[in-house]
């Protein structure tokens, strides 16, 4: 095959994953890592095939150059998932890289951000402004249910029930929804921020969050928005999927079950739990060895 071959292959590949509901990260993460490969090959000189050498090459190419063994992970995840399709839709008699091990790399502990950040946040949003409203909604939001910032983006108007007391997260990993239970405090700010989005020009849109100036909200805004909030506030090294990491660790430091943390964060498997608590799994042991006082007899 041609680079332009596998290119062409590559846009079917991706209407593929579109019908199979795969998430806008995971869609652009796939593409971006088919692209940066058969990009490599050609300014290498090299036929576009998906031997497993070749892609090895690739891959230390790109660590070589200084990517992080992450990116160089998930760009040769994306070559591998592409290659095992082509196999499924004929295009390939064989699938080369069948069994190909990632690349291995050190998994990174993120500690969840303590009370005193999370109130610097929330205290950089204050306001009786249409973006100070939206963007207290979302970080109270995703600090108690642990929503990933593509769920929360994607929450849309129907999906709100605070009567209830409830948001219904349709967009999850792997096309999986679930509903989650949101306390009063989270319901008064999204009530707060809806009475004050009916004067926003897309105010009859299905979407929950709208941008600023009468634009529509994506998930690059959400980020963007957040990432401002943060410097606000004076909140080193945020990113918006530690917001996740903290509602997992509060959840549990406040005696919440395992089993409900998974229900509530949309994950099927214990081992996502353990790397999303681990940072402060000793700190949350020691508290419980106090309440449970075992020394007392």
């Amino acid at each position: 095959m041609t680079p332009g071959d596998l290119a062409l292959l590559l846009g079917s590949w991706e209407l593929s994953l579109r019908a199979e509901r795969k998430s806008p990260q995971t869609l652009k993460a796939y593409g971006d890592g088919v692209r940066a490969y058969l990009k490599w090959a050609t300014a290498n000189g090299l036929e576009a095939n998906l031997s497993r050498a070749q892609v090895r090459g690739f891959v230390d190419a790109l660590l070589s150059g200084g990517a992080a063994a992450a990116t160089a992970r998930s760009r040769q995840l994306a070559v591998r998932r592409f290659s095992a399709w082509l196999l499924e839709e004929g295009e390939t008699t064989s699938d080369p890289l069948v069994g190909m091990k990632p690349p291995k790399i050190d998994q990174v502990v993120v500690e969840p951000l303590t009370d005193a950040e999370l109130k610097a946040l929330l205290k950089a949003c204050a306001g009786n402004e249409f973006r100070d409203r939206r963007d207290e909604a979302i970080i109270r939001l995703m600090f108690e249910t642990g929503s990933r910032a593509g769920e929360t983006a994607a929450i849309q108007m129907d999906d709100v029930d605070l009567p209830e007391g409830t948001v219904i997260i349709r967009k999850g990993k792997g096309g999986k929804g679930r509903s989650v239970p949101i306390g009063p405090e989270i319901a008064k700010a999204i009530d707060r921020y809806i009475r004050v989005r009916r004067t926003h020009r897309l105010a009859s849109s299905p979407q929950l969050w709208l941008g600023d100036r009468g634009k529509s909200f994506t998930y690059d805004a959400l980020h963007k928005t957040l990432a401002m909030r943060a410097a606000k506030a004076g909140v080193d090294g945020f990113h918006p999927h530690r917001l996740r990491h903290t509602a997992a660790h509060r959840w549990l430091a406040a005696g919440g079950s395992e089993g409900g943390l998974m229900a509530v964060a949309g994950w099927t498997r214990p081992d996502m739990l353990l790397r999303y608590t681990k940072a402060q799994a000793s700190n949350r042991a020691a508290e419980e060895s106090k309440r449970l006082n075992l020394g007392e007899l």
